[in-house]
């Protein structure tokens, strides 16, 4: 096995960003946690890929924190560079909440970055606020788990999904409770969400015959262009849902950044509503409130997928989703970022299986098979 991929504790961090400032609070934020060393602090592309390339493989970054925006050499040119001088390293971007922070996000995960982290705003409380802290932890120890893990369950590359053969077992957790067709599928998810999504979305090559309803927790702006990656990538259109869109067949509609999508009835119709609601569980866009809106409107005729994310946004949804007669399906803990929000809804006895992407993915095409991309 690759040295880079044989975790031991704790998990090896290089920092990169031109603010000293930004690079003094990480590392005593990532050193705080005994399962994190950071071996590495530079300012630049430049600096990081010269360091990687005079390490030991023992030696190297289990993680790479990247900035994006830097002198000499920036975070999008440096980083299919980092990820050649050392192969297998995860390398997680520091993205600025705006539009062009959003588009260099995606193109930076569209070259093999494995996921992101927002940095936060001043006035929220920088990079000091509880949630980023926490948020970041996960992420790096997250990436370094599944990169370790033996390849079948590892992470996938955002721009070409890895098609595989599912490795990890199935859980059944009660009987299946659908007994027809679902009016709409609904998936949730959050940290590492946007390769999962990737994964499981190219894997729908057939035709889907009701509406798929998407909820990321992700920044106002992101969204969009998370829509427009996934709608490159499968037989199904994706878009990023608007208020008062009447919802197609064999089309994917992805809750906009911080804000709620609710689907309602409307003469027979499943109908888009966009709402300013107060956040749930610390989250909005969440996945609770879109459960909570496709249980009156469908009747139970619904088919939940719960996918990798902290927390446990989604568990309340389902619980009333399950009893009304929904089926749910949860992500498996060795192809999560984090188990939290699937393995809440599997500890409480809501899902009918707890799987793989691939899994879910002919789940969902035999749920909702027939239709086509028009």
């Amino acid at each position: 096995m690759n040295a880079l991929h044989a975790i031991s504790d704790p998990v090896r961090v290089m920092l990169c960003d031109d603010s000293v400032v930004v690079r003094g609070a990480l590392s005593r934020l990532l050193a705080a946690d005994p399962g994190i060393r950071v071996v590495a602090k530079v300012a630049d592309g430049q600096q990081a890929l010269n360091m990687l390339r005079g390490m030991s493989p023992g030696e190297r970054p289990h993680v790479v924190l990247l900035d994006l925006e830097m002198p000499v050499m920036d975070g999008i040119t440096a980083l299919p560079l980092l990820l050649s001088a050392a192969p297998g390293v995860s390398v997680i971007v520091a993205s600025a909440l705006s539009q062009r922070g959003a588009s260099a996000t995606m193109a930076a995960l569209g070259a093999g970055a494995v996921d992101y982290i927002p940095k936060p705003a001043a006035a929220a409380g920088g990079i000091h606020d509880e949630r980023f802290q926490t948020e970041l932890i996960a992420k790096v120890k997250g990436w370094a788990r599944k990169q370790a893990a033996p390849r079948g369950v590892s992470g996938t590359v955002f721009q070409t999904p890895r098609l595989s053969t599912p490795m990890a077992p199935v859980v059944p957790s009660r009987p299946v409770a659908l007994q027809q067709r679902p009016r709409a599928i609904a998936i949730g998810s959050s940290t590492g969400g946007p390769q999962a999504l990737a994964t499981l979305i190219a894997r729908l090559t057939a035709p889907v015959g009701v509406p798929l309803l998407v909820v990321q927790h992700m920044p106002a702006g992101f969204t969009t262009l998370l829509a427009e990656h996934l709608d490159r990538l499968g037989r199904l259109r994706c878009h990023e849902a608007k208020d008062g869109d009447i919802l197609q067949p064999g089309h994917i509609y992805v809750a906009p950044g911080d804000r709620h999508l609710l689907i309602r009835d409307q003469g027979g119709a499943l109908v888009a509503q966009i709402t300013q609601d107060p956040p749930e569980n610390f989250c909005r866009p969440a996945v609770d409130p879109l459960l909570r809106s496709l249980v009156a409107a469908c009747q139970g005729r619904l088919l939940i997928a719960i996918l990798t994310g902290m927390g446990q946004d989604g568990l309340l949804g389902c619980k009333a989703a399950v009893a009304a007669g929904a089926q749910v399906l949860a992500q498996d803990e060795a192809s999560s970022v984090v188990w939290g929000m699937p393995g809440a809804v599997t500890k409480a006895g809501l899902a009918d299986a707890t799987t793989t992407l691939e899994d879910i993915a002919g789940r969902i095409l035999a749920a909702g098979g027939g239709g086509s991309r028009p």
